[in-house]
């Protein structure tokens, strides 16, 4: 248990004297009204049908669960989760075509670029990574028309990227947008978890969709604005619902060690025999605590009561309702690559 202790006493040293940077935000487009009195101008709608009615809700186009109405015993809920913002565009020329151009969100540098419009539902995206002293941030670009940064070119804020298109699963030339995501990395060594589950090839190395999670950039960007000086484990910590927590194994800590700052009570289990991680309904981990408790695989501690199934309000990672849940197939593959055991 040596090398637990110390890595435990690395993370404790970490937690306390990080210290970071100015996020330094700025809009990825021209179109600036998510901080109007009338947000419809800034997303684009999503087409829907619902029991019969055909509607274009702009809110679709909204961070979180904003798709697939289900009728439940609750209520209306939203069951599908969108991890990013899809912003329309400010203009287009005589035929339709959006014309918008694309920009980092801050300064940070491009890691990857998918040229093929059909190879993801993402189309054409680029992804930046952000250091800014809280472990490593991706703003990811989908849906492009092209693609004018390469892989490895350090940008700056508000530097032109790419220009808006209409690449990928499901949209066409009215419903032009840039779909944009500001990610937490799951797994470095995601390709060994990939080929447990999956038999098709994985096109896009460690920046799958699937290995990232998506915090609320929208809610992020409006954080900003107000105070310049927030950093984003104080955004995520205090603008963030836990919806439910998971205990883990003890397995490894390449996790915590990539977000230290998600440490909490460190020093109070000297050899811990688990983890617990709390999550928000996204996905999004919030915190992940130790525990001298061993257990023999993943196991639901605390969920937030709920009178529908946890599955509609969690993309169907963990099911039950009340105060009882218990992971899916789906939450334990999530848990397994988060947790890194696999």
């Amino acid at each position: 248990m040596r090398p637990l202790i110390f890595a435990l006493g690395l993370l404790c040293c970490l937690t306390t004297t990080l210290s970071a940077n100015p996020l330094g935000l700025v809009l990825p487009t021209d179109n600036t009204a998510i901080f109007s009195s009338d947000p419809s101008q800034f997303y684009m709608y999503t087409d829907r049908n619902f029991e019969g009615v055909v509607s274009k809700p702009w809110t679709g186009g909204m961070y979180g669960f904003s798709r697939n109405q289900k009728r439940t015993s609750a209520g209306l809920v939203f069951t599908r989760l969108h991890e990013g913002v899809d912003i329309r565009p400010t203009k287009r020329d005589s035929n339709g075509e959006p014309l918008d151009e694309v920009r980092s969100i801050a300064n940070g540098t491009v890691v990857y670029v998918n040229e093929s419009a059909t190879a993801s539902n993402y189309g054409r995206y680029i992804v930046v990574h952000h250091d800014w002293g809280d472990g490593p941030f991706f703003s990811l670009y989908a849906h492009l028309s092209t693609a004018t940064a390469k892989a490895g070119q350090p940008v700056r804020a508000g530097q032109t990227i790419a220009r808006m298109g209409y690449t990928g699963a499901g949209i066409n030339r009215e419903r032009a947008h840039v779909h944009v995501e500001l990610n937490m990395l799951l797994h470095d060594r995601f390709q060994n978890w990939y080929d447990r589950h999956f038999t098709s090839k994985n096109n896009h190395g460690i920046f799958n969709g699937f290995n990232l999670t998506g915090i609320d950039i929208a809610g992020l960007f409006k954080a900003h604005r107000e105070n310049p000086n927030i950093t984003l484990p104080q955004y995520l910590v205090n603008f963030t619902e836990v919806y439910y927590k998971v205990q883990v194994p003890a397995e490894t800590l390449t996790f915590l060690r990539r977000y230290p700052w998600l440490g909490r009570d460190l020093n109070s289990v000297r050899n811990p025999r688990s983890w617990e991680f709390s999550f928000a309904a996204t996905g999004v981990p919030l915190a992940v605590t130790p525990s001298a408790q061993s257990i023999a695989g993943p196991v639901v501690t605390y969920v937030k009561p709920s009178s529908t199934d946890h599955s509609n309000l969690t993309v169907g990672r963990i099911t039950g309702t009340g105060s009882s849940a218990r992971l899916t197939p789906s939450g334990s593959r999530y848990l397994q690559l988060i947790s890194g055991s696999f």
